[in-house]
C-alpha cells in the first residue's frame, strides 16, 4: 500500500468515525416508557407531594387541642384510626402505607396524627399500648408512638379504618397532656 493510499484510507475512516459521532450526538432521545414505583426489599415505595404525611416538631404546651369525636362520615376525625403514606425518617423519598390515630384537627384540610405500630414496644418511654381494633386484619395488638407527630392532609387519608374506645383514647389524650402540655378538650366545648 502507498503511503497516499494509506493517508486517503486513514482519512476516510476518521471522516466515517467523525460522522457516527455526531449522529449519535444529535439525534433524539427516546425516554424510556414510566414504570410505577417499585418497592424496595423493606416493602416500601417512594412518594412525595402535598399529600404525603409530614413529621412537624412536636408543638409545645398548649399547642394541640385534642378532641375525641369518631364519626364514619368518610372525614378524618380525631379518636379515629385511617391509613395514610408515611415517609421514613431515614430517607423522606421512601415510606408506606400504614395507620394513623388522629388526635386533632390542624386545620380545614389537615389534621395532626400519630403512627401505629404492632410490633411490641412494652415498657418502652416513647410508645403507648393500645390494645386491638379494626385497623388491624390480623387483631395485632398495636403501640402508639407518642414522639412523633405528623401532619396529614385529608387527600393523603386512603381509609378510614376504625375508632378507638372513648376510654382507650382518654389515656392516651392523658399521656400527651402530661407529656406535652396539649389541651383535652371537653366533648361539648365550643372550640371543638
Amino acid at each position: 500500500m502507498s503511503g497516499d493510499t494509506f493517508t486517503n484510507a486513514l482519512t476516510l475512516v476518521g471522516i466515517v468515525v467523525a460522522v457516527w459521532l455526531l449522529s449519535r450526538l444529535f439525534r433524539p432521545r427516546r425516554r424510556p416508557p414510566s414504570r410505577p414505583p417499585t418497592p424496595a426489599a423493606d416493602g416500601s415505595t417512594p412518594r412525595i407531594g402535598a399529600h404525603t404525611a409530614v413529621e412537624l416538631p412536636l408543638p409545645g404546651r398548649g399547642g394541640v387541642q385534642l378532641a375525641y369525636a369518631p364519626s364514619r362520615n368518610g372525614r378524618p376525625d380525631a379518636g379515629e384510626v385511617v391509613w395514610a403514606w408515611v415517609p421514613f425518617q431515614e430517607d423522606p423519598t421512601r415510606g408506606k402505607d400504614r395507620p394513623l390515630l388522629i388526635i386533632a384537627h390542624n386545620d380545614a384540610q389537615t389534621v395532626l396524627a400519630m403512627k401505629l405500630t404492632s410490633r411490641s414496644h412494652d415498657r418502652q418511654r416513647d410508645y403507648l399500648g393500645i390494645g386491638s381494633g379494626a385497623w388491624d386484619a390480623q387483631a395485632r395488638p398495636s403501640w402508639i408512638d407518642i414522639d412523633q407527630v405528623y401532619r396529614v392532609h385529608r387527600s393523603g387519608i386512603r381509609r378510614e379504618a376504625g375508632a378507638l374506645p372513648r376510654e382507650t383514647f382518654d389515656r392516651v389524650a392523658q399521656v400527651l397532656t402530661s407529656r406535652y402540655g396539649w389541651m383535652p378538650v371537653a366533648p361539648n366545648d365550643p372550640q371543638k
